[in-house]
């Protein structure tokens, strides 16, 4: 499958979990800690991997179901929101691996609409496309 790439950005990371992430045009400059659960500190100023994963897929669903709304859908409300909870964890055949929960909030909407439109979205969403077939995402309209 081949992509039309309309826009790309670049971020390096060092340090690993107890380091530092920057993207390279310095939009974006955070200091990595690893959670207590993952053997780290569990505390302190710092993100972890799983968060912005889970604040990307978040922003990046909200996209994907005004796309749909563009094209016919019902009007994505203003007050939408999307809760990401990321976990990750051993994979049972090694490695370790993400599971994820999206909680949609979609006020005004009737909920046959409103989960029409999240199933929708959740067919041209990068991040679901990406996450198709190799973790878990459970979606469900709130």
């Amino acid at each position: 499958m081949s992509v039309n790439v309309l826009y790309k950005t670049s971020a390096k990371a060092t340090g690993g979990r107890d380091g530092h992430a920057a993207t390279l045009d310095g939009a974006l400059d955070v200091k990595l800690t690893t959670p207590k659960e993952l053997g780290g500190g569990g505390g302190g100023a710092g993100n972890n991997p799983e968060q912005l994963f889970a604040a990307g897929y978040a922003a990046c669903f909200i996209g994907a179901m005004k796309f749909v709304s563009s094209q016919g859908g019902p009007k994505v409300p203003a007050d939408a929101s999307v809760t990401s909870t990321v976990g990750i964890g051993p994979r049972s055949e090694g490695g370790f691996g993400l599971d994820i929960d999206l909680a949609v909030s979609l006020p005004g909407l009737a909920r046959a609409e409103a989960e029409a439109l999240v199933e929708k979205a959740h067919q041209v969403c990068p991040y679901s496309n990406a996450t198709r077939g190799n973790v878990d995402v459970r979606l469900t309209v709130v």
